[in-house]
C-alpha cells in the first residue's frame, strides 16, 4: 500500500492512488506545510496494490522529446490579454466544447483556493484561464473524467505535469476521445501559505502596505477577482492584481490593487523556491515524462528566436508530442499566428533557455526555517527568507545563459551545462 512517512519528495499529491482505490480507504490529508498526502485506513485496505500500480512516482515514465515546437499567439487580442501567455489553451478548450465535450482545469473555489473542476459551456471558460500559482486539489476529477470518457464524450484535461501523469496512470489505458495538456511548470506552491497570504493581506478593509485595521466580517470587502498574470503593464512585466468590491453610498464599488510580480510577497516566496512541494525539487514528470499530448508555456525568449512575434502581449510555446495532439493543433492554428521553431540551433536555444521544461526547481536554503517559523510569524516578518541564495550550479547556469544569449554558442553551452548537472 501507499505509505508516505519521511521522504515526502516521493509523493507529488496527484491523487491517483486516492482515485483508484476500490475500497475508498485512502484520504488526501494536508500536512503542516499545507500539502496533501495519502493516508490509508488499514482497517479497510485489502492490499490489492492498485494504489502502487497507479502511482506516477513509483512508475516513472521515460523522458520524451516533442515532435514539434511552435510559437503561438491567439488572433483574438481580447482572449490573449485575458490569458497568461498566448491563449493556446482557450482555442483548444473552445474546440472540445464546440464538439459537446468537457474541459477540466484549475479554478478558484468560493474561498479563493484552487481546485480542479470541469466545464461544459464556452461561457464558463474564463474560470479556467490564467495561471494560478497554488497547488490545485484534484478531488474526484480523475473519476469524473473517466466517466465522461466511457460515455464517449470528448475530454480535455489540463494540469501540471504530475497531475497529467497521475491521470494517465490512473486510467491505465489510452482513450481516443481524451486530449491531455500540461504546462511548463516552475513548481507547486503551498495552499496553506496562499491562505495565510489572503488572510493577512486582503481580509481587511484596505490593502497591505497601507495603514489599515482589521474590520468585522460584515465590513470586509469581497474579492471579485485574482490574477497572478495581469498584463496591464505588459506580458514580460506582469503584475499580481486583486479586485475588491465594497458597499458604498453609491452602490458597490470595485477597486483593483495591482503590484509588479517582483514586489508581491507571495510571488517572492514562490519564485525563490521557498514554498514549493518537496516533490517539486525532484520532479518525476518533467521533460516530457507526463505523457501529455500537448505542453504549453510562456515563450519568454521569443525575442531571441522569433523577434517578429514579440509584441509583449503574450506568446505561447507549444510542444506537440503525439499524433492526437498534432491533429488537435491543426484544427486551431488558423485562429492563431503560428510559426514553427524548427532549426536545430533555435530548438537547442529554446531547450536551454526554457529550462523549466526539463529541469526541476532547487530548494531555497531558507525553506526549512521558513516553515519552522511559519505558524508564529507573519509573511511580512518572514519576507527576508524569500531572498534567493543561489547555489554554485545556478550561478554557473546563469552565466551560461548570458553567454548563449549574447553569442549563440549553443553546443559549447550544452556541454558545460551537462558537466555541472
Amino acid at each position: 500500500m501507499i505509505n508516505i512517512i519521511s521522504d515526502k519528495s516521493n509523493c507529488c499529491g496527484c491523487s491517483a492512488c486516492y482515485s483508484a482505490c476500490p475500497k475508498n480507504c485512502i484520504s488526501m490529508v494536508e500536512d503542516d506545510e499545507g500539502f496533501r498526502y495519502p493516508i490509508v485506513d488499514k482497517n479497510k485496505c485489502v492490499d490489492c496494490g492498485l494504489c502502487e500500480k497507479v502511482c506516477p512516482v513509483l512508475n516513472v515514465s521515460n523522458p520524451n522529446k516533442p515532435a514539434s515546437i511552435f510559437a503561438f499567439s491567439n488572433k483574438s487580442e481580447d482572449i490573449r490579454l485575458k490569458s497568461s501567455s498566448g491563449g493556446a489553451f482557450s482555442l483548444l478548450a473552445e474546440l472540445v466544447l464546440s464538439q459537446g465535450g468537457v474541459v477540466f482545469g484549475a479554478a478558484y473555489d468560493n474561498n479563493w483556493e484552487v481546485a480542479h473542476t470541469y466545464i461544459e459551456r464556452i461561457e464558463d471558460l474564463d474560470m479556467l484561464r490564467r495561471s494560478k500559482y497554488v497547488q490545485s486539489r484534484i478531488g474526484d476529477t480523475y473519476k469524473q473524467a473517466k466517466n465522461f470518457l466511457k460515455e464517449g464524450r470528448k475530454v480535455l484535461f489540463t494540469g501540471t505535469p504530475c497531475q497529467i501523469s497521475g491521470l494517465r496512470h490512473y486510467l491505465r489505458k489510452d482513450y481516443d476521445n481524451l486530449i491531455t495538456m500540461d504546462f511548463v511548470c516552475h513548481s507547486a506552491p503551498s495552499p496553506k501559505v496562499w491562505r495565510k497570504y489572503l488572510s493577512e493581506q486582503y481580509a481587511r478593509k484596505g490593502v497591505a502596505g497601507k495603514n489599515s485595521v482589521f474590520q468585522s466580517l460584515k465590513e470586509m470587502p469581497s474579492i471579485k477577482g485574482i490574477s497572478f498574470r495581469d498584463k496591464t503593464h505588459g506580458w514580460k512585466k506582469f503584475s499580481f492584481s486583486l479586485s475588491l468590491a465594497e458597499a458604498s453610498a453609491e452602490g458597490e464599488k470595485n477597486t483593483v490593487f495591482r503590484s509588479p510580480h517582483y514586489e508581491n510577497i507571495f510571488m517572492n516566496f514562490f519564485l525563490s523556491d521557498t514554498i514549493s512541494r518537496p516533490s517539486c525539487y525532484a520532479c518525476h514528470a518533467k521533460n516530457g515524462r507526463s505523457g501529455a499530448d500537448i505542453t504549453v508555456g510562456d515563450y519568454w525568449w521569443i525575442n531571441e528566436i522569433h523577434p517578429e512575434f514579440d509584441d509583449d502581449k503574450g506568446c505561447s510555446i507549444v510542444y506537440i508530442f503525439t499524433d492526437k495532439g498534432k491533429l488537435a493543433f491543426e484544427k486551431i492554428k488558423d485562429k492563431a499566428s503560428v510559426i514553427e521553431t524548427d532549426s536545430e540551433t533555435d530548438i537547442k536555444k529554446a531547450y536551454l533557455l526554457e529550462g523549466a521544461f526539463a529541469e526541476h526547481a532547487i530548494p531555497n536554503k531558507t525553506r526549512t526555517r521558513f516553515f519552522a517559523e511559519f505558524d508564529n510569524k507573519s509573511l511580512e516578518e518572514l519576507r527576508p527568507l524569500s531572498i534567493r541564495v543561489k547555489t554554485f550550479q545556478e550561478r554557473v547556469l546563469d552565466e551560461i545563459k548570458l553567454i548563449v544569449n549574447k553569442l549563440g554558442i549553443f553546443n559549447i553551452a550544452k556541454k558545460i551545462y551537462k558537466s555541472i548537472k
